[in-house]
């Protein structure tokens, strides 16, 4: 699934073709990606909206129109966007929207599984709809440590699933929360409510780092993912742990493992994110509803 480096890719991408176009026409040609809506319905509401800007929040992207309301578009496990020039795309089975600009150009949704949505707002809808489904944004000035431990205070669920949950970090993946604890030090197990102020600083860090890598590198291309001009991002060359079961870490050198945590696969180095005994002997929290 995209995460926040990867959806923070595809804005900056798209930004500067978005801006300040029309949509001259819209085919949807996927009822899941719209619904309850119909595909005709959502894309005559969609023509004639001009766009002014493109934001994200979490791991939506937000496409803003002069008229107040927003396209909200969730990429979901393999959803992505591309641009080019009109007719200059490839013929694919699995897209599934096609956007005409005023300059000619295209915008195609691309996936595979189907999971993506795509949700037209009014103005007044936007900011509650957001609000209601996700926390803090990890790289906004407000974010910091003992923001962090509020957030996690008194969660005893483990905090790979504290982290998982939207509600409390607004982007975070599997695999960044993989990456950020182990910049950390702190195992996926470990209570999320237990964190010492030291190690809240240090995950903040992990965090922060980990994400600020991830855009640098155009996100992580495990299978689907692409940028809008079809190019992969390189993250996936830059991870310390996600993915390398098995391997040495680059820090210690000992094998990292991988487990279940937050009912999702884990991985981590047993030496740089030591587990106590009393933790070893708890048994794991399911993840807060």
């Amino acid at each position: 699934m995209p995460e926040l480096p990867e959806v923070e890719t595809v804005r900056r991408r798209l930004e500067p073709a978005l801006v300040g176009r029309t949509l001259v026409r819209v085919e949807i040609s996927d009822p899941r990606l719209v619904r309850p809506v119909g595909t005709e319905e959502a894309a005559r509401a969609l023509e004639g909206e001009r766009v002014v800007a493109v934001r994200r929040r979490g791991k939506y992207l937000i496409v803003c129109f002069g008229s107040g309301r927003s396209l909200l578009i969730h990429l979901r496990m393999t959803g992505s966007l591309r641009h080019g020039p009109s007719g200059s795309l490839p013929n694919d089975p699995h897209r599934r929207a096609v956007v005409t600009l005023d300059d000619g150009s295209d915008v195609a949704y691309r996936d595979v599984r189907r999971f993506g949505t795509w949700a037209l707002l009014e103005a007044e809808e936007l900011e509650p709809y957001l609000s209601a489904r996700l926390g803090v944004e990890p790289l906004a000035r407000s974010f910091t440590a003992r923001a962090l431990g509020t957030r996690l205070e008194g969660r005893r669920a483990p905090i790979k699933a504290a982290l998982l949950d939207q509600r409390s970090l607004a982007g975070m993946g599997n695999i960044y929360v993989d990456e950020a604890l182990w910049r950390a030090g702190i195992h996926p197990l470990r209570p999320a409510g237990e964190l010492s102020p030291a190690e809240l600083r240090r995950l903040h860090r992990g965090i922060r780092g980990a994400l600020t890598a991830g855009i640098a590198r155009q996100g992580a291309t495990l299978r689907d993912y692409a940028t809008p001009n079809g190019e992969p991002g390189t993250m996936q060359h830059e991870f310390k742990v996600y993915g390398r079961a098995g391997e040495r870490c680059p820090r210690c050198r000992t094998a990292i493992e991988k487990m279940r945590a937050g009912g999702r696969g884990t991985s981590f180095c047993p030496r740089c994110q030591p587990l106590t005994q009393r933790e070893r002997a708890r048994p794991a929290m399911p993840r807060r509803s």
